[in-house]
């Protein structure tokens, strides 16, 4: 299924980042072990800013021991004991991709430093920042919701090595409007935004994600990057390998 078979108008694009307007390379063998690598001396520099990270991940850690998942117990017996063990629970937690709140607020936070001291710079796909300008020459609005942080998404499309993309972009949405894979998320976009659902269309590389929002009302489109990961389910949705085939049929 192609973009061709698609498209209702629409006036919003909700957008994934990783594998759809980010190589998923740059974020696993960049941004994930740039965070990794700073986790302790972050926490340990900027105890007062991370406080609120902090607290969630201990109450995470909790909650993983209660249901048995056997992670790292974070011991805080003493503040070094409490940074070593903390820095390894968040390794944990990044080797298994978990979409945790408190860890992509720290994460977010970690790569501030690192776009502000020159060591990061973010990737987009080439055809990201014109078909950016292409929809706000249209008069469609450019909304994001990823996994990381709002504060993350908002460094990565201001570093971008195609200059600072914020400026088209209308809203950030995180996992703190509710996870990607329930379509309950997808309907409070929609009321935040003050949008009804098929004025919106949705574009992932993931289908369980593509899955909430269909089921919201929304229009989708799967995102096939180079990179990506094969999808279940895949022939089901509409696909495009650019934003370019947007304007090819609209």
């Amino acid at each position: 299924m192609t973009a061709s078979s698609l498209l209702h108008t629409f006036n919003v694009v909700l957008l994934d980042i990783e594998g759809t307007t980010t190589p998923v390379d740059f974020v696993f063998e960049v941004l994930f072990p740039y965070a990794r690598a700073g986790v302790r001396d972050f926490i340990s520099e900027h105890s007062s800013d991370a406080r609120g990270d902090i607290d969630g991940l201990l109450e995470e850690n909790r909650k993983d021991i209660e249901r048995g998942l056997d992670p790292p117990v974070v011991v805080d017996s003493s503040e070094d004991a409490l940074l070593d063990s903390l820095t390894v629970y968040a390794h944990w937690l990044i080797d298994a991709d978990r979409k945790s709140t408190p860890l992509k607020s720290l994460q977010g936070k970690i790569w501030e430093a690192g776009y502000r001291a020159g060591e990061l710079r973010a990737q987009v796909f080439e055809d990201v920042p014109r078909a950016f300008r292409r929809w706000r020459d249209e008069q469609k609005s450019i909304c994001i919701y990823s996994s990381g942080s709002v504060l993350a998404q908002r460094l990565l499309f201001a570093h971008t090595d195609a200059g600072d993309l914020t400026p088209m972009i209308d809203e950030y949405f995180d996992t703190n409007i509710g996870a990607k894979i329930e379509s309950e998320s997808y309907l409070r976009i929609a009321a935040n935004i003050k949008r009804n659902p098929p004025d919106i269309i949705f574009i992932s590389d993931v289908t369980a994600e593509l899955d909430a929002a269909r089921a919201a009302g929304f229009q989708t489109l799967l995102s096939i990057r180079p990179g990506n990961r094969p999808q279940p389910k895949a022939s089901l949705y509409a696909a495009i390998r650019s934003f370019d085939e947007l304007f090819d049929h609209n």
